[in-house]
Formats: structure tokens, C-alpha cells, sequence
């Protein structure tokens, strides 16, 4: 079995906003998953969407695998780091503002049936 990961850090939005896409996604399978980010109107599902057609990039060119032979495993999104910033108000003082990233990680595994050799997978990057 084979695991593809990707991840996207810094991302310049809230993980709990993110999560709430990630967390409707992640229990569908790939096709459908790529299908549902496409239409979503929330602004995470375009950062999810990249990170999940990046680690199919990562399966097909640099492992040599087919779309249909992988599955959607998880979609972790993780804290990053916090940005701080003042706002000024009244009497010369000012209020703190976090300005919150988080880190996006797809995981991408080949189904049971799908395993492809190790040998295989030389020959066709011989190939080309």
C-alpha cells in the first residue's frame, strides 16, 4: 500500500473555518470529493482543492499511479503559525488582533487491490 501526502502551510485563514470544509469532504471518495470542492462557495475549499489535486500530481508523476486506484485517506488541518497586529482606539491605546494560518495535509492512499510492484514502476520511469 502505497501513501502520498501533500500539504499546504501558512494558509492565511482560520483552521476552524477550513475544518468545517475538511470535515465534509474527507469521508467521500476521491472523485466525489474533488466534484463537491469544485462547487462549494466557501473560500477553503479552494486551498483543500489545490492540496488534494497537488498530492494527485505527486501520485501520478512521481510514483507512477492511476487516479482510479487511489483513495481519499484523511485531511488533517493543523494550527499554524499566528500573526499579531494592533488596531488603534481611543486614548492612544490599542487592541490585538490574531491574524490566525493553518497548515493543510492530504493523504492519499492506493486501494487493496491496486498495488503495483516496485519493478513496474522502475520500468516506467525507464521509459521516459
Amino acid at each position: 500500500m502505497t501513501t502520498i501526502i501533500a500539504e499546504q502551510k501558512n494558509v492565511r485563514q482560520s483552521s476552524r473555518k477550513v475544518r468545517l470544509v475538511a470535515n465534509q469532504v474527507k469521508k467521500l471518495d476521491l472523485e466525489s470529493a474533488v466534484r463537491q470542492l469544485t462547487v462549494m462557495e466557501k473560500r477553503s475549499s479552494m486551498v483543500i482543492l489545490k492540496t488534494v489535486k497537488q498530492a494527485l500530481a505527486n501520485a501520478v508523476k512521481n510514483s507512477g499511479l492511476a487516479i482510479e486506484d487511489l483513495e481519499l485517506t484523511d485531511i488533517v488541518v493543523a494550527d499554524g503559525p499566528i500573526l499579531r497586529r494592533m488596531r488603534a482606539v481611543s486614548r492612544g491605546r490599542g487592541h490585538g488582533i490574531d491574524k490566525r494560518t493553518c497548515h493543510v495535509r492530504v493523504v492519499l492512499k492506493t486501494k487493496e487491490a491496486a498495488v503495483v510492484p516496485a519493478t513496474a514502476v522502475a520500468e516506467a520511469k525507464g521509459k521516459n
